[in-house]
């Protein structure tokens, strides 16, 4: 074959994934039939649970720097002050960025093309796919050059992160179920100024719709986003200037914009695609599934789809498990993709309903009763995991294990290992390009499990008083033991460790050594 993964897209769920198949020695073609990188955006949320993700690639204190910390959200209502979500507080002890990062998909797609380039490879722009082959051990992929000229290349996989208008999605024939918000929506970046909290998400809610107003680099500037009016909805002319009188009556008193370098429009669509694998074939991101912008959830939730398949599609390539692994991705992904859809789809809908009941339900009832709950510490935290990703488990697939003598209260299979700030600096050296078994107050009797070196790093930690207050407040029992997937999710866990048990897990759930339905295309990468 002359590559093991071809990844069609080069937007952040396609560099992501070129990203961590580069680190693994794979060989890699990332395509994008746009001539460059995009300069514009639309996402601009980089929540917790990707930024973990960024500091195993490198790139983290990179986006930091970059990027504006959002360490609360405000809730307006027709001009009042209504409630602030404490971000920094709730997300305290849970993670290491208890933080939302403002930084638009175009910076975010830059620290990645770096890295990308830094692992030895680069995007080949102005290149499209189309037609695709599938055969029992290869996908013949035809690639339309930038010379108008066309290359037949042949691939052990293919990677479709090539957005809402997929051309892998189309080519295999993947239904894409769901329709577009009526609605017409704006976003614009600015210098303004006026009673916005600075440095804060700001969540302007008025009668017929709302305003968002997001903190950026640079001093009093703002991305705004918002819903256009439906007298200007068909306006081809349509400038920002013409929503400056409406901004400053529905959202923020005293508005002053000295400036905008950007103005766009859009429509937002809710879909999901109706499987996620086609035989060689694998949607993730927009591909796979689009939604509201509600929690800024659509760039993270691609991330965490190419952060899922990577280290399967690693595995099962240099021969080290079946391609039976596979399955887990669509089996993983997909669950969390319609469950966004649904939740997002229900909070997007009371938000912009332009009903005078639903307007009302939103300015006073909604407004109030958040300002109560968000009050509420364990509801913070609750509502921060959610929001932050670090909740998201997979406690349900056929990769989650729990042996039944661990407490109902610990961390369970599935779930992503919590972040235990005591012991940041150990977590930090964790090899996500490989399993990792932790043993909590015991020590493996040899130095690893027998067959599993390969793939398997054993990190013992002993019982002490530091350490075993620290597990206490995670749930985790002094002693215990946790198999970490390269992805911070547990694989299998119990109390006493027992190897049967871990190899039993690597050679039924994960194919180990298994060449079931596919050959490498060339012997193991060190």
């Amino acid at each position: 074959m002359d590559i093991d993964v071809l990844v069609v897209g080069a937007g952040p769920t396609g560099l992501m994934l070129a990203c961590q198949l580069a680190r693994r020695s794979l060989r890699v073609l990332i395509i994008d039939r746009h001539r460059g990188p995009s300069l514009q955006t639309r996402a601009l949320g980089v929540q917790a649970r990707t930024l973990e993700i960024y500091a195993k690639l490198g790139i983290a204190e990179r986006a930091l720097d970059l990027g504006k910390r959002g360490t609360g959200a405000n809730i307006w209502a027709e001009q009042r002050h209504m409630a602030r979500v404490p971000l920094g507080d709730a997300g305290k002890d849970l993670t290491p960025y208890p933080f939302i990062l403002i930084l638009g998909q175009d910076d975010n797609e830059r620290l990645m093309g770096e890295k990308l380039r830094e692992l030895g490879q680069s995007v080949a722009w102005n290149t499209e796919l189309v037609g695709l082959t599938q055969d029992a051990d290869k996908v013949t992929a035809t690639l339309k050059l930038p010379d108008a000229t066309t290359r037949t290349i042949t691939a052990a996989w293919v990677a479709g992160c090539d957005g809402a208008h997929s051309a892998v999605r189309e080519l295999n024939g993947i239904t894409f179920p769901g329709a577009p918000y009526e609605h017409v929506f704006f976003i614009a970046d600015v210098e303004a100024s006026g009673n916005m909290i600075a440095d804060e998400v700001n969540v302007y809610l008025f009668r017929a719709g709302f305003h968002l107003l997001f903190p950026m680099r640079g001093k009093d500037h703002w991305r705004v986003v918002g819903i256009l009016p439906p007298d200007l909805r068909d306006r081809s002319d349509l400038t920002f200037d013409a929503l400056i009188p409406r901004l400053r009556r529905e959202a923020v008193t005293g508005l002053s914009f000295r400036s905008c370098s950007w103005f766009s429009t859009y429509r937002i669509h809710h879909r999901s695609a109706a499987q996620f694998r086609h035989r060689r074939c694998f949607l993730l991101g927009d591909a796979a599934h689009i939604h509201s912008p509600v929690g800024a959830q659509g760039m993270n939730t691609g991330l965490q789809d190419a952060y899922n398949l990577a280290w399967k599609l690693a595995l099962v390539i240099k021969g080290e498990a079946g391609a039976g692994l596979l399955d887990s991705y669509q089996e993983e992904r997909m669950p969390v993709a319609q469950k966004l859809l649904a939740t997002t789809d229900r909070a997007f809908r009371l938000v912009i309903s332009e009903s005078p009941m639903a307007g009302l339900l939103r300015t006073q009832v909604l407004a109030r009763i958040a300002a109560f709950a968000l009050s509420l510490r364990w509801l913070q935290r609750y509502a921060y995991r959610t929001v932050s990703q670090i909740a998201i488990n997979y406690r349900h697939s056929s990769l989650s294990e729990t042996a039944e003598t661990l407490p109902a209260t610990a961390p369970r299979g599935g779930d992503r290992f919590p972040w235990l700030n005591g012991m940041g600096d150990f977590f930090r050296k964790l090899d996500d390009t490989e399993f990792n078994l932790i043993l909590f107050g015991q020590t493996l009797p040899g130095a690893a499990v027998p067959g599993l070196e390969s793939v398997c790093r054993i990190h013992s930690i002993p019982a002490d008083l530091a350490n075993d207050a620290e597990l206490a407040k995670a749930g985790i029992p002094a002693i215990s033991f946790y198999l970490l997937r390269p992805d911070g999710h547990v694989g299998l866990c119990g109390t006493r460790f027992d190897a049967g048990a871990v190899r039993r897990y690597f050679s039924q759930r994960l194919c180990f050594g298994s060449q079931d339905e596919f050959r490498p295309s060339e012997p193991r990468r060190q």
